[in-house]
């Protein structure tokens, strides 16, 4: 295939209006330079570029070593989502060698850097390859090519004892063939280090005989090896490079790279999570469960170097105190003790790989109840991204142009920073477990994600009311906080079942109309919001999504979001095109000083 597609006949045209620029037509299954160039008209780039230089020698060392890991976590990251990604993108590079770096062949590297891998989002919210990959198969590269989840399911069922590992948060499921477990075998024995932290392992394999319809997991330790093992030095020598600067931070690096070849992130978390870091930090490893699209519960690997705005984060941790009276505040009849001295901090992004890189405003880890109930969780405010005048803009001219007159002026980029930062906190209180001791990843699934999602932005608009009382916010803060809420649930496009923020935000919007919160004028296709509505109408969403929680009924979670996720093409539709027609860009490609772009 290879050979076929580099060996491919292209038909070179030089154009009288443009001197030496060349266009081509590419081989076939590849996007033209007219489908790609319909995809980069509406993409922006932003660029990150913090100061770091009053970082010591040290810890700007540290940084070139994380930034390293990095690299490798990209590797990973897309080979976890799609099993073709790293063997399409060195076609394509050497396709755009052979050919003089085209503007077609630019363009398609262009779009692989933008959506992580050879499948674009398209302009109508559509997943399509502009690559020649074999067709997508629906469990990414976490899951065999040719299984499916009925397939897995009846697996899982008639095999019960084989759940934890096949639904683990940290293992790649094979099928039982020779092959396979002939490779695991020999990852344990090229790595004693691996097969010292997996004790049982290796024992497991020799009992597994080879079955192609049989299944089994093996932790990322060993599904990727090489990679990891080469992370687990680079981190130790950044640790090395940070130490006498900050020791809390190196002695999480240490940690965290003992966690990656143990797929267990206890002991980082628990640094990580207590830990008063000086100028740095960091999230490294394998979180969030977005792209898993059978079960919702696999992790895929992110890294990130931020920088502490230190005056920021000073004045915030002194504001969030009194988390337990909000805890106890919640439609919740399961409420429970919680850790008010929690890690939060304000910072700039020096870099992004993998999972969490993009235009991600805020992040609250680890996931894991256990260990959150143990150590609590850490807050990062990523600043240069939610304070970007850029990207505020464009989500204040969605807002204007699809609110009545009266609400243009409601929203604010201070109530979008208060939104963000009490959605992370939502993460952190409320139900975290079902009533029988599960976790909630492992109960709903691949519904799992909608309902946390969606839990953390109640939870943050359910509190505000309490925070106005308190004197936390004004009332004009409160207004903004509020109006964010709304701009937030508004569409462009009609949101994929796979994609669990946008599916949470339809069914809030349809909630809200539902219970008056929100109300559409057919004439001027737009909304009014009725504030008086507002607590009341995001607690009577909020109980509904805590006890389809508490209760992990999977069913339960389906009819629930079959019932609010309905598209009007009169009412939805309108908005969305509405605010489509006035976006000058769609997507956004961001860009990183420290890596030199």
């Amino acid at each position: 295939m290879k050979k076929l597609l580099l060996t491919a006949i292209v038909l070179i045209a030089f154009s009288s209006a443009e001197g030496q620029r060349r266009t081509v037509n590419l081989p076939a299954q590849y996007w033209t330079l007219e489908q790609s160039q319909a995809i980069l008209d509406n993409t922006q780039t932003t660029r990150l570029a913090p100061d770091i230089s009053d970082l010591s020698a040290g810890e700007r060392a540290a940084v070139g070593k994380l930034n390293e890991v990095g690299e490798i976590f990209q590797k990973i990251y897309v080979k976890q989502r799609y099993p073709e990604a790293l063997s399409s993108l060195d076609i394509l590079n050497q396709l755009d060698k052979r050919l003089g770096s085209t503007a077609a062949t630019q363009n398609l590297l262009t779009l692989y850097r933008l959506n992580q891998g050879p499948v674009a989002t398209t302009l109508d919210n559509k997943r399509e390859p502009f690559l020649p990959v074999k067709s997508l198969h629906a469990g990414g590269g976490m899951y065999p090519a040719d299984a499916t989840k009925a397939e897995l399911d009846a697996f899982i069922s008639a095999n019960p004892e084989k759940t934890d590992e096949i639904l683990d948060q940290r293992t790649l499921v094979r099928r039982t063939t020779a092959v396979n477990l002939q490779m695991d075998l020999a990852t344990l024995r090229k790595y004693a280090v691996l097969d010292a932290l997996h004790p049982n392992l290796k024992k497991q394999l020799l009992s597994l005989k080879p079955d192609a319809k049989s299944f089994y997991a093996v932790p990322y330790s060993i599904a990727y090896s090489d990679e990891l093992i080469k992370a687990h030095g680079l981190l130790n020598q950044a640790a090395d490079a940070v130490e006498k600067d900050d020791a809390e931070f190196a002695g999480y690096l240490r940690n965290r790279s003992r966690d990656l070849l143990a797929d267990n992130y206890e002991s980082g978390d628990a640094a990580w999570a207590t830990a008063n870091f000086k100028n740095l930090n960091g999230q490294i490893g394998a979180y969030e469960t977005y792209d898993d699209p059978l079960y919702g519960v696999k992790t895929f690997f992110s890294l990130n170097v931020l920088k502490t705005r230190r005056p920021e984060t000073t004045n915030l941790r002194k504001a969030l105190k009194g988390l337990q009276l909000l805890e106890d505040s919640l439609p919740d009849g399961d409420h429970k003790k919680v850790k008010e001295d929690i890690s939060v901090g304000v910072y700039d992004v020096v870099t992004d790989f993998a999972q969490s890189r993009g235009g991600n405003t805020a992040t609250i880890l680890p996931n894991e109840s256990l260990y959150a109930r143990r150590y609590g969780r850490t807050i990062m405010i990523r600043a240069n991204i939610l304070q970007n005048p850029e990207i505020f803009d464009a989500s204040l001219k969605g807002f204007q142009i699809a609110v009545a007159q009266k609400n243009v002026n409601d929203l604010t980029s201070e109530g979008t920073f208060y939104n963000t930062l009490w959605h992370e906190v939502g993460h952190y209180l409320g139900v975290d477990r079902t009533k029988n001791g599960q976790e909630i990843h492992a109960a709903l699934q691949e519904n799992s994600d909608i309902y946390e999602e969606m839990k953390a932005d109640l939870v943050s608009l359910y509190v505000a009311e309490g925070l106005e009382k308190s004197g936390y916010y004004t009332k004009a803060q409160l207004r903004s906080v509020y109006a964010a809420g709304i701009r937030r649930v508004l569409q462009n496009n009609k949101p994929r079942r796979s994609q669990p923020y946008n599916t949470m935000q339809l069914m809030q919007w349809n909630f809200f109309l539902e219970n008056g919160l929100l109300a559409y004028d057919r004439k001027s296709e737009r909304m009014t919001i009725d504030y008086d509505k507002y607590h009341e109408t995001v607690g009577k969403m909020l109980a509904k999504v805590f006890e389809i929680q508490f209760n992990g009924d999977k069913g339960a979670s389906d009819r629930f979001i079959d019932q609010y996720t309905t598209w009007n093409e009169n009412l939805h539709g309108t908005i969305a095109k509405n605010i489509r027609e006035q976006q000058r860009y769609r997507f956004r490609l961001f860009k990183y000083a420290a890596l030199g772009e």
